[in-house]
Protein backbone atom coordinates (compact mmCIF):
# COMPACT_ATOMS: atom_id res chain seq x y z
CA UNK A 1 0.00 0.00 0.00
CA UNK A 2 2.91 2.13 0.48
CA UNK A 3 4.21 1.79 -3.05
CA UNK A 4 0.82 2.54 -4.41
CA UNK A 5 0.70 6.11 -2.28
CA UNK A 6 4.28 6.64 -3.27
CA UNK A 7 3.57 6.09 -7.32
CA UNK A 8 0.23 8.07 -6.96
CA UNK A 9 2.31 10.92 -5.14
CA UNK A 10 5.25 10.84 -7.09
CA UNK A 11 2.62 11.27 -10.73
CA UNK A 12 0.98 14.12 -9.25
CA UNK A 13 4.29 16.01 -8.45
CA UNK A 14 5.96 15.71 -11.40
CA UNK A 15 3.02 15.71 -13.81
CA UNK A 16 0.51 17.80 -12.98
CA UNK A 17 2.85 20.46 -12.93
CA UNK A 18 4.04 19.37 -16.54
CA UNK A 19 0.48 19.38 -17.81
CA UNK A 20 0.22 23.21 -16.37
CA UNK A 21 3.25 24.05 -17.59
CA UNK A 22 3.05 22.85 -21.41
CA UNK A 23 -0.42 23.97 -21.54
CA UNK A 24 0.82 27.63 -21.26
CA UNK A 25 3.57 27.12 -23.58
CA UNK A 26 1.70 25.21 -26.22
CA UNK A 27 1.15 28.14 -28.87
CA UNK A 28 4.42 29.72 -27.66
CA UNK A 29 7.28 30.37 -30.74
CA UNK A 30 10.51 29.15 -29.38
CA UNK A 31 13.31 28.77 -32.09
CA UNK A 32 10.44 29.02 -34.56
CA UNK A 33 11.11 31.66 -37.64
CA UNK A 34 9.03 34.60 -37.11
CA UNK A 35 7.59 34.57 -41.07
CA UNK A 36 4.12 35.01 -40.57
CA UNK A 37 3.63 33.26 -43.85
CA UNK A 38 4.51 29.77 -42.25
CA UNK A 39 2.33 28.55 -40.85
CA UNK A 40 2.92 24.50 -41.68
CA UNK A 41 5.82 24.40 -39.11
CA UNK A 42 4.01 26.45 -36.36
CA UNK A 43 1.00 23.67 -36.91
CA UNK A 44 2.76 20.59 -37.30
CA UNK A 45 4.68 21.67 -33.58
CA UNK A 46 1.07 22.57 -32.13
CA UNK A 47 -0.30 19.39 -32.87
CA UNK A 48 3.05 17.58 -32.13
CA UNK A 49 2.91 19.32 -28.61
CA UNK A 50 -0.81 18.70 -28.20
CA UNK A 51 -0.53 14.89 -28.79
CA UNK A 52 2.27 15.01 -26.11
CA UNK A 53 -0.08 16.71 -23.67
CA UNK A 54 -2.79 13.95 -24.06
CA UNK A 55 -0.27 11.14 -23.66
CA UNK A 56 0.74 12.58 -20.45
CA UNK A 57 -2.84 13.32 -19.61
CA UNK A 58 -3.76 10.16 -20.28
CA UNK A 59 -0.71 7.90 -19.10
CA UNK A 60 -1.01 10.07 -15.66
CA UNK A 61 -4.89 9.79 -15.22
CA UNK A 62 -4.64 5.90 -15.67
CA UNK A 63 -2.09 5.85 -13.07
CA UNK A 64 -3.41 8.01 -10.74
CA UNK A 65 -6.85 5.92 -11.13
CA UNK A 66 -4.96 2.81 -10.61
CA UNK A 67 -2.54 3.93 -7.29
CA UNK A 68 -5.39 5.17 -5.55
CA UNK A 69 -8.09 2.38 -6.54
CA UNK A 70 -5.14 -0.21 -5.54
CA UNK A 71 -4.49 1.48 -1.92
CA UNK A 72 -8.35 2.12 -1.51
CA UNK A 73 -9.05 -1.59 -2.46
CA UNK A 74 -6.20 -3.46 -0.56
CA UNK A 75 -4.81 -4.71 -3.78
CA UNK A 76 -1.62 -5.48 -5.41
CA UNK A 77 -1.32 -3.15 -8.80
CA UNK A 78 -0.93 -4.86 -12.33
CA UNK A 79 2.50 -5.09 -13.96
CA UNK A 80 1.35 -2.52 -16.29
CA UNK A 81 0.77 0.26 -13.95
CA UNK A 82 4.65 0.37 -13.36
CA UNK A 83 4.88 0.83 -17.33
CA UNK A 84 2.47 3.39 -17.41
CA UNK A 85 4.26 5.38 -14.25
CA UNK A 86 7.42 5.28 -16.27
CA UNK A 87 5.65 6.48 -19.16
CA UNK A 88 4.02 9.47 -17.76
CA UNK A 89 8.09 10.31 -15.56
CA UNK A 90 9.61 10.16 -19.17
CA UNK A 91 6.29 12.17 -20.77
CA UNK A 92 6.49 14.67 -17.77
CA UNK A 93 10.25 15.00 -18.23
CA UNK A 94 9.41 15.66 -22.60
CA UNK A 95 7.20 18.39 -21.67
CA UNK A 96 8.86 20.22 -19.08
CA UNK A 97 12.28 20.34 -21.18
CA UNK A 98 11.10 21.10 -23.80
CA UNK A 99 7.80 23.33 -24.21
CA UNK A 100 7.15 23.23 -20.73
CA UNK A 101 10.08 25.95 -19.35
CA UNK A 102 9.81 29.39 -18.77
CA UNK A 103 11.17 31.86 -21.29
CA UNK A 104 14.08 33.28 -20.20
CA UNK A 105 14.30 36.97 -19.58
CA UNK A 106 17.02 38.52 -21.74
CA UNK A 107 19.75 38.79 -19.82
CA UNK A 108 20.41 42.93 -19.28
CA UNK A 109 23.68 44.84 -20.25
CA UNK A 110 25.87 45.26 -17.14
CA UNK A 111 26.22 49.08 -16.37
CA UNK A 112 29.53 50.41 -17.15
CA UNK A 113 31.29 52.42 -13.97
CA UNK A 114 32.21 55.24 -16.35
CA UNK A 115 29.57 58.08 -17.45
CA UNK A 116 28.66 58.58 -20.45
Amino acid sequence: MLVDLVLAAVVALFALPALALGARGLLRRNGLSGDPTDRTSLVVVVVLRAVALLLLLGTAGLTLLSTIGAAVQDVELHGFVYVFFVATLLLALLVLTTFGRRDRRPARRPATPARR
